[in-house]
């Protein structure tokens, strides 16, 4: 019988220390992947709009672009709003005919289209041909990789002078930007330094929405 009860006490130690590692690891992992989020899924806080600010909104836990043109701003704590080498990810959903983006390396504006930094297109259906993941106007996308009304992954990674940006895991744009680049004079700016995230609204027509926008930054 004590041998027995002996047994039974050294499988249960066995196993409770086998379910402490598994914990312990998992935890390990969540803390190396080291996504932060940007949007809290309530309300805009950490964020900056200029004009036309009604064209962003929060349904749902998700941000919904709708409305004339105007940029949204990620002004928050996380790296203090200034990042070089990151891993970006968010969810996006189009609806028909919309157009929007996502902005690297740019900083807060008052109005107009963002001056600094490259645009990310968002753009499934919308007239213009360069489609979702384009670089814009540096690398464009001719095909259409997601549809309309469906929640897609749009993924920017940005290390050294190297720009990787995929679409659901699917890599469309690998791009190096050369030493001294030359741009024409609208897009003199159109340059990796450092800077913030911008969402884009295109204008009145277009309908997008924005959920889990998430950073890893990067040494």
């Amino acid at each position: 019988m004590l041998k027995q009860y002996l047994k039974y006490v050294m499988t249960l130690t066995l196993c409770l220390g086998s379910m402490t590692l598994v914990s312990g690891q998992n935890s390990g992992n969540a803390q190396e992947e080291g996504w932060v989020s940007l949007f809290n899924g309530k309300n805009l806080d950490g964020w900056k709009v200029g004009e036309n600010a009604d064209t962003f909104s929060v349904e749902n836990g998700y941000i919904k672009v709708a409305g004339k043109r105007a940029h949204l701003y990620y002004m928050g704590p996380v790296e203090n709003h200034n990042f070089k080498n990151f891993e970006f990810k968010a969810q996006v959903m189009t609806k028909p005919s919309a157009n929007s983006g996502i902005y690297i390396h740019t900083k807060y504006e008052e109005g107009g289209w963002p001056s600094q930094g490259y645009e990310v297109q968002v753009n499934n259906t919308q007239s213009d041909w360069k489609r979702t993941g384009s670089l814009y106007n540096i690398v464009d996308v001719k095909e259409q990789y997601v549809p309309d009304n469906e929640w897609y992954t749009e993924y920017v990674k940005v290390e050294g002078k190297r720009i990787i940006i995929k679409i659901n895991d699917m890599v469309v744009v690998d791009y190096t930007e050369p030493e001294n680049a030359k741009r024409d004079d609208g897009q003199k700016n159109r340059l990796l330094s450092s800077g913030t995230f911008a969402l884009q609204g295109h204008d009145p027509g277009s309908v997008i929405f924005y959920k889990d926008i998430m950073v890893k930054p990067l040494p």
